[in-house]
């Protein structure tokens, strides 16, 4: 460390860093931020392997045992050991609850029908319904992505009243979700009705992690240029007399 004239270090005479480089930081930190928040609220890379890895499972098995039972089970049983394994971890299961059951109704169908491709028309049908349900929620001003994000930023629904720049991020990043989750299901309904079991399979497969990949960073790259959240206000931060805590009156 420099020191000036009279033996003072430069630090303490402000010179040590320029205030770009606190810019800087300050940037690097709400970037950072914004991607472990999108990523949380999604479940993370652990949360795509749940929904993704029974698919590839199912046309596995059923390319070798050409058994829709067997392939079925296949699929199913991975599911439940997911659950298990997080469960076991005292982790969250919420992603690996709902991945499990769309896989036991896909199951279920694929085998009272007989038919290989109906494993995956449930999962079809919830690409649909998800893609309509993202729709309404921004044409009602309740976009989801800020409904699932709120809670994680710590936000919960500040961004409607009170953060209408936050609002029109979650909105612009809902439209986003449904022009990318909605290419899956143009894509794979043909080839359900062609019965082609393989391909849909595979395609599944394929389209399953890298369009909510996308989704992902583009939701990221929205948040980034947005006002920062509005912490909302526990119960636990006010006075028993339901005046704010006396350490936020000043």
């Amino acid at each position: 460390m420099s020191n000036q004239p009279g033996g003072e270090p430069a630090a303490q005479l402000g010179l040590a860093e320029a205030p770009g480089d606190d810019e800087a930081a300050r940037q690097a930190a709400a970037s950072k931020e914004a991607a472990e928040n999108v990523m949380q609220a999604f479940g993370g890379v652990r949360g795509m392997i749940d929904m993704t890895l029974p698919g590839l499972v199912f046309i596995v098995t059923f390319n070798i045992t050409h058994q829709v039972s067997a392939a079925a089970w296949a699929a199913l049983g991975l599911s439940a050991l997911f659950v298990v394994a997080r469960l076991a971890k005292r982790e969250t299961v919420q992603h690996a609850f709902s991945g499990v059951f769309g896989v036991a109704i896909g199951a279920w169908i694929s085998m009272k029908t007989g038919k290989a491709e109906n494993f995956y028309l449930p999962g079809l049908l919830w690409n649909v319904g998800y893609c309509i349900g993202l729709a309404v929620s921004a044409l009602v001003r309740w976009p989801l992505i800020g409904v699932m994000l709120g809670p994680v930023t710590g936000e919960m629904f500040t961004w409607r009243k009170e953060n209408p720049g936050r609002l029109a991020a979650y909105t612009k990043a809902t439209w986003a979700w449904v022009v990318i989750m909605g290419i899956k299901p143009l894509i794979l309904f043909p080839l359900y009705f062609t019965h082609n079991v393989n391909l849909l399979g595979w395609l599944k497969v394929a389209l399953g992690i890298p369009p909510m990949l996308l989704a992902m960073y583009v939701t990221w790259q929205i948040l980034l240029k947005a006002p920062p959240p509005i912490k909302a206000q526990l119960d636990d931060e006010q006075e028993p007399d339901g005046e704010p805590a006396a350490a936020d009156r000043k």
